[in-house]
This record gives C-alpha cells, sequence and structure tokens, in this order.
C-alpha cells in the first residue's frame, strides 16, 4: 500500500473502526466451464459485498456468464476495506459488472480501499467491466488491481472515474484517488503496471497539462490477449474512435500482451460511449460478438 494511504491508516471516530463486520467485504468467485456453458463453482461472500446469481444473457455467447456485483450501503465509506476474488477456470467465458455506479463518501480520518484479484486461466474470456466511479467531496479511495493471465487467455478491463456530483457542483472535490493496475503471467512475468494518482489540492490539480490536460472524465480500457496481433488491434481501436468527441490514445502493452485505451471528455456521457464503442470494437475482433445491451438502472 502507498504510504500516502499508510499514513491515513488511523482510528475512525463516531463511527465503526476499521474491521468492524460490514466494514471488510469479501467476495471469492470460482468459474469453471460445464459442458457448453460457465458456472460457479465455490462463492463465498460478507457484507458489503454481494455477487448476484449468474445469468446467461448474450444469444451470440451463450456460454458466458454474467455477474453483477452489489455493495451494500450504496458505496464506500471512510474505513471501509473490500476484496474481490475472481477465478476463471479453463476454457470458461464470464463477464462482471457492476450493479449501479461505485460512490465514494467523505472519509473524516482514514479511508477506503478495495483490492480485485483476476486470476484467468488457459483458454478462459474474462471481461471486467465495472460501472463509473463517482468521488464525493473529501473521499480518499485506494483501489488495487492485480491480473494473472494465462498466455492463450483473453481479458478486457476497464475503470471509468468521473470527477464527482457534478450537479451538486463536486467537481475534482475529492481528497486522493489511486488506482493501480498490474498484469503478470502465471509464472510471475510482469507484463505491465499502470498508475492513475489524482490529489485534487496538490500543484495545479487535477486539470493539470501533466494529467487530464483540461478534461473532467478519464477512462482506460485494457485488452489483454493473443488472438490477434497487437498492432492491428491499435489500428482497429484508433479507426473506432476517430468520430468519438473524446481525446483519445490507443497503443500497444508491453510485451505484445494487448493493447491500451486512455480516454478523456468533457462530460460522462461521451467518455462512456466512447468506451463502450472500443469494447464492441474489441469485442467483435476478438469474440465474434457485439457488446450487449445490460440495461442497467
Amino acid at each position: 500500500m502507498p504510504k500516502e494511504f499508510a499514513a491515513l491508516d488511523r482510528r475512525v471516530e463516531g463511527s465503526l473502526p476499521v474491521g468492524a463486520p460490514g466494514k471488510v467485504g469479501v467476495l471469492e468467485l470460482v468459474l469453471a466451464r460445464h459442458g457448453g456453458t460457465t458456472r460457479v463453482q465455490h462463492q463465498r461472500q460478507r457484507a458489503p459485498l454481494h455477487g448476484y446469481r449468474p445469468i446467461h444473457l448474450d444469444a451470440k455467447l451463450p456460454e458466458m456468464a454474467f455477474i453483477f456485483v452489489q455493495q451494500f450501503g450504496d458505496g464506500f465509506v471512510d474505513g471501509d476495506r473490500c476484496r474481490i476474488d475472481i477465478d476463471c477456470g479453463p476454457d470458461s467465458a464470464v463477464h462482471v459488472t457492476t450493479q449501479t455506479a461505485t460512490n465514494l463518501y467523505r472519509s473524516e480520518a482514514n479511508f477506503a480501499a478495495q483490492l480485485v484479484d483476476l486470476h484467468v486461466g488457459r483458454g478462459a474470456v474474462l471481461e471486467y467491466l465495472p460501472d463509473p466511479v463517482v468521488p464525493f467531496r473529501g473521499s480518499r479511495f485506494y483501489q488495487r488491481t492485480r491480473l494473472t493471465a494465462d498466455p492463450n487467455s483473453t481479458v478486457i478491463l476497464a475503470e471509468l472515474l468521473l470527477p464527482g456530483r457534478v450537479a451538486h457542483g463536486e467537481i475534482h472535490a475529492y481528497g486522493l484517488y489511486w488506482a493501480e493496475t498490474e498484469a503478470r503471467r502465471p509464472d510471475g512475468t510482469l507484463l505491465f503496471a499502470d498508475t492513475l494518482r489524482l490529489r485534487p489540492t496538490e500543484g495545479e490539480g487535477p486539470r493539470s497539462l501533466g494529467l487530464l490536460g483540461g478534461s473532467d472524465v478519464v477512462a482506460t480500457l485494457y485488452v489483454v490477449t493473443q488472438r490477434a496481433p497487437a498492432p492491428e488491434l491499435v489500428e482497429l481501436l484508433r479507426h473506432a474512435l476517430t468520430e468519438s468527441e473524446v481525446l483519445a490514445g490507443v497503443s500497444e502493452l508491453p510485451k505484445a500482451c494487448g493493447v491500451s485505451v486512455r480516454l478523456l471528455g468533457a462530460t460522462s456521457k461521451v467518455v462512456g460511449a466512447a468506451l463502450r464503442t472500443a469494447w464492441n470494437e474489441a469485442r467483435l475482433a476478438l469474440l465474434g460478438a457485439p457488446a450487449p445491451d445490460l440495461r442497467k438502472g
């Protein structure tokens, strides 16, 4: 954990302490291929995290299990600690998303944190596409996502960060947002590591040229795969995003393991649309199926 957060790991006065029941959420899922579909072999959960029974809603990919993750209480509060572990067995197909946006509430003394560990076996497909994160005024949040992907697996991973509750005048009014993503092979070989760290009170703030460059919404899509050459995926996604109302950057990931897409825009609507476009194009190229309409909300 970064030193900035270690220094904040102190008692939360006037509320449940860190580690109390309801403050430490756990969701463990093991999924495996059974016949022509993917099913849950093992599930363990502890509030405030909850995983719904998987459904199979994509007619183009009937073997894919769709799992919706819910966090009771409508978001993270000061001192929350959550952990999500998902193990996708060989030849399984899994889509994991959230029921709604993730709200980050004010942190008075401590911070909220979530650790995500994703293991994807040989021939497996995982889409991990949570809804946007909305940091409220004064919130502090640390997220670490670790991916272990077999060379013959395919993973589409995304994150979308909004500036806050814009209707309430909260635009980059949070205290600290830190999200780091790391991908490795099963033997421990590092594929890539990426960190997004935003602290509005520091320097010129998130809108500075070296960070969001005047934009308010940022999204990242990682496509880790060997199903198609990385240069071809880069060209495909660049062309697909040409007409988008965002600043878009598409580049090869190290060790020819796939591509990454970074999107910057003024509103959640335009960035969300561009993110879906990139996801849809990657899905068509790699899985032969368009992005489904999940009809949330």
